[in-house]
């Protein structure tokens, strides 16, 4: 592991974990991606790439229960919490998987992928494997729900740099890849809804 993976895979992701507030969380995470999806169409499979204890996941089940939802996180304690939480509100518990994103390996490809308050905690040199591991998974449409920069900023993280960095990483998949910008939005944390200031953007494999 590097850096960013050893800090969310120990004590400081657990106890990230731990300061989540499930009903509120899911109760703005239904808002959010009843937004952030409206413009997408016949997603019949979902994986989410940083997925914690399960706020977003839960969120898309109490939307849509149709959908195959899937969840990979690096931290195994965070896995045990989302596991406990679903059986705990009676939803179909999604399959989940222990491991990095980089590292992760599955035969499966799925209409959605997304990270939401993921991308921002990864090294910055392996933001590249991440970009490709995300556009050889999805059959069709990217979310990304991150911190919005221009330009590569490190930002100061609970006192500790390398921690946290903003970029416009939506830019970056779309050059790459040549995706189309499906749509895309704010969340203020002062709104209805709040999230932790969060700009997303939906794009489509064309």
């Amino acid at each position: 592991m590097n850096e960013q993976e050893a800090l969310w895979a120990g004590n400081f992701g657990n106890e990230y974990t731990k300061r989540m507030d499930g009903d509120a969380w899911i109760r703005s995470n239904i808002d959010f991606f009843s937004n952030a999806l409206i413009k997408a169409k016949g997603i019949n499979s979902i994986l989410e790439l940083g997925c914690n204890r399960g706020l977003n996941l839960a969120a898309l089940e109490y939307i849509d229960q149709s959908t195959v939802k899937s969840g990979i996180d690096i931290n195994k304690e965070s896995l045990e919490r989302l596991i406990s939480m679903f059986d705990d509100l009676k939803l179909d518990r999604p399959f989940v998987h222990c491991s990095s994103i980089e590292k992760y390996e599955t035969l499966n490809t799925y209409d959605l992928v997304f990270t939401k308050g993921v991308l921002i905690h990864i090294n910055p040199n392996q933001l590249d494997a991440v970009y490709e591991k995300m556009y050889n998974l999805s059959n069709k449409y990217i979310l990304l729900a991150e911190y919005y920069n221009p330009m590569p900023a490190d930002v100061i993280y609970r006192g500790m740099e390398g921690k946290l960095f903003k970029r416009d990483f939506a830019g970056e998949m779309i050059d790459k890849y040549k995706l189309k910008l499906v749509d895309y939005g704010f969340v203020y944390h002062r709104g209805e809804y709040p999230q932790d200031d969060l700009n997303w953007f939906l794009m489509e494999k064309v």
